[in-house]
Order: C-alpha cells, then structure tokens, then sequence
C-alpha cells in the first residue's frame, strides 16, 4: 500500500477503501491540506468508469459550501457520487430550503420543552441500565499496576455493550419502540451497518432483505401511533402539522424515512464518537486524570472527543452555479464532497491540530456539520449522550484500560460515516473502598 509520501496528490485515491482499514487517513488528508484546501480528484468506485469530483479538506471552506444551499444543493443525495435514491425516498438529508426548512419544522414539533426534559433523563437511566449489567456480569481476577491488590473487572467489547446500545435505546425512546421489538430492531441496525464494509459478508441481497424488513417495521409502528398515540415523540411527530400559517404534515414515507435516519445515522455517529474518545482518554491519562479532578470540563471533554473522532467521514454536494472556493474554479453541475475529518485537523483553524485535549477551547469543530440548512438536528442530544456516559464511567470505575487491539470497519467513501471501530477490548474495574 502506497503512502501520501509517495503519492502526489493528484494521484491520492480517497475511494480506494485500503485507506480506511485501520481508521481515517489522517496522513493523506494532511498531504492534501499541506497543497490547498480543494483539489480535484476520481472516484474510483464498483459502478464504472472514474467519475471526477472536488475534495473540500479545507476547515473554512467546508463551512463556507455548508453554509450556502442555493450554490452546493443536496438534492443529488449525501454520497460520493449523485444518487437520486435519496431525494425520491424523501430523506431529510436529500432536501433543499424550502422543502428541507418544511420538514426540519414539522419534526422539530416533536421535540418539546417536556419531551427533551425527560429524554435527558432518559438518558442518564439508560446509561446507568448499561453499566449495571454490566458489573452485573462476569468478572475476572485482575492484580493492579502496583501489584499490591488482586481486584475483581469486568473485560468487555466496550463498542458492543456500552457505545452501541446507549444510542440505540435513547433513539428507540424517542420512536417508541416497545422493549420487546428492540434486539430486533438493534440486529438489523448492526446489520445495516455492517453491509458497508466488503470484508463483513454481507451480500447486496441480504442488505435489501434487511432494508426493506426495517422499512415495513418503522412504517407498521408509524401507522400504530397514529391510530394509538402514545406519550413519546414519534406519536407527536407522527400526528404533527405545521403551524404558524403552513400546511402540511408528515406523509408515511417522510416518517419512514426519517426513521431509518434517526436509527442508522443517530446510532452509528454516537457510537463511534464514544468509542474513540474512551480509547484517547485511555491513551491520555493525563487527560482522564483531569477530567476525574475537574467534572465541569465534560462539555470541552465531549466537543474534543467529537472533533478528534469525527463520526461522520464525508457529505456530497452538487454545485449548482460556477463558483470559486479556496482558490480554484468549480463548474454548475459539479460533485463537492465535504470530508470533515480533514477540515477537523485544519493547521489553519487548529492549534496543535494532532493532540487531544480535552480543555482545546476555541474548538469550530464540523462534526456536526458546516452549519447552515443542514446541520445535524441530533447534535445536543449526542453531546448529551457523550458527556452522561464519560461521567457515569469515571463515577463506576476507578480505571478504564484497553487490552486489545481496536478493531476497524470501513468501507470508505461508499458510506457517510465511513469508518469506524468495530470492537475495543476493555477492562473496566469497579470503584472500591480501599482497606
């Protein structure tokens, strides 16, 4: 496998998925930045010939396309290459202003003062739930660093029972999912996930089947709540009509949709954001260590950890007009692929852009997005997922270790998010009182 020091960047192939076995590329990205912010580039994917596209690496200038809907729109879809699946299946992220503004109000109806209120307390007992079973499992004999105390841990995949099902109760909260149907629905998420990367086995035919069964469920449990409202905010949004003069509702496939949006993307993100920032805290205990002394740093903790893991890899665009951005010419009609996890490293915005630190203050972070029309409507409820469970684990657990490889799945650009770890052996050693 060629390096970014053998590579000009022309030659950089960001869609070949070797890149992306073992984490971001960080080392291409910075090949790129170090020559200009936007580059042109092929895509070299399974459906055909190359298909050229633009690179933005650039911190500003992914915020500045971010930013200007009428000039980069997204009706062509979030992937690599264009791709009309998206628009004709009515999701958010496929959706120009004002079509786009129409459904980002009718949803946020469902999110109410009181509704957000006790999700946050949602959240906080499902945290809790998780880790209860887990000093509720098996244990190991493990002997401290001192060699001093034979201690009882727990040794766990801290991805599978800690990062993934935290999301994935809390967004099964919000739809209302009954806790009967959630291994379920959680099985088939896992499987959507792991349909991205070719190394997992899973066949296009297998992806649909589990596609299509998922579609069925979120349109089943749609029609229920609006036949049998419920208290939880899928019954508010399934019933939800905009107001202040506007007309309208959410239709079935508008819902369905966002369902499979909140399921895959609001679980997938969290999960990787969490998964990473406990493996930099371990790698940085000078950095848990001031997070254990000082609680009231969470909110700075939770902003680094979303910088430094960057969950989503990469938005497309379609420029709509010719427009200059970071110094070269793009054409109406061109592809603009956003690539956060770059413009997350930026020299030119960064200070020590490599280090995690968790006191990093300014931090313009795009993990969210570059603002604008489409910045991410789950961004506080993932900042609260991330700062609940980081302070819950350092209250259960005087250490946190990692006694294993991390384990990477990624299929690369094929995919939005992309990227991400798959397994990350943990050892978890519950507080004691000391004799």
């Amino acid at each position: 496998m060629t390096t970014s020091e053998t590579l000009s960047c022309a030659e950089i192939d960001l869609t070949d998925r070797r890149h992306y076995r073992a984490g971001v590329p960080y080392d291409l990205f910075a090949t790129l930045r170090a020559a200009g912010p936007v580059h042109r580039h092929l895509a070299h994917l399974p459906d055909g010939r190359p298909k050229p596209y633009w690179s933005l690496v650039g911190n500003e200038e992914i915020q500045a396309a971010s930013r200007d809907a009428a000039t980069f729109s997204t009706t062509d879809g979030p992937g690599l290459l264009a791709d009309p699946f998206y628009r004709e299946a009515g999701i958010m992220v496929a959706l120009d202003p004002p079509d786009h503004l129409r459904l980002r109000r009718l949803i946020s109806n469902g999110f109410t003062p009181r509704m957000i209120a006790r999700l946050e307390q949602d959240i906080v007992t499902r945290a809790e739930r998780i880790l209860d079973e887990i000093e509720a499992g098996e244990t190991v004999g493990y002997v401290t660093a001192d060699e001093v105390d034979l201690v009882t841990a727990h040794e766990v995949d801290f991805v599978s029972r800690v990062a993934f099902p935290l999301p994935m109760h809390v967004i099964a909260d919000i739809v209302g999912i009954p806790e009967s149907d959630r291994a379920w629905v959680f099985e088939h998420t896992d499987r959507l996930l792991r349909a991205v990367d070719v190394a997992s086995g899973v066949t296009r035919v297998e992806y649909a089947e589990v596609m299509a069964e998922t579609y069925d469920y979120a349109h089943t449990l749609s029609e229920q709540k609006r036949r049998e409202p419920s208290d939880d905010i899928w019954s508010l949004l399934a019933r939800a009509e905009e107001g202040e003069g506007g007309v309208g509702s959410l239709s079935g496939v508008e819902l369905d949709a966002f369902f499979m949006l909140l399921t895959i993307a609001g679980s997938e993100t969290t999960r990787n954001a969490l998964s990473q920032g406990v493996m930099e805290l371990v790698r940085h205990p000078d950095q848990m260590a001031a997070l254990l002394a000082d609680p009231s740093l969470l909110p700075s903790a939770a902003e680094e950890v979303l910088r430094w893991s960057s969950p989503v890899l990469m938005f497309g665009r379609t420029a709509t007009r010719d427009v200059e951005l970071g110094g070269r010419s793009i054409a109406a009609g061109d592809r603009v692929v956003m690539w956060y996890p770059s413009a997350n490293r930026d020299e030119r915005v960064f200070d020590r852009p490599d280090e995690f630190d968790i006191t990093r203050s300014p931090n313009p972070h795009v993990a969210f997005g570059g603002g604008g029309a489409h910045f991410c409507l789950g961004a506080n409820l993932a900042r609260t997922e991330i700062q609940v469970m980081l302070s819950a684990l350092l209250r259960r657990f005087e250490s946190i270790e990692v006694i294993g490889e991390p384990e990477w799945i990624g299929g690369g650009p094929v995919h939005n998010v992309g990227v991400s770890l798959d397994a990350l052996p943990a050892r978890l050693v519950p507080r004691r009182v000391r004799r």
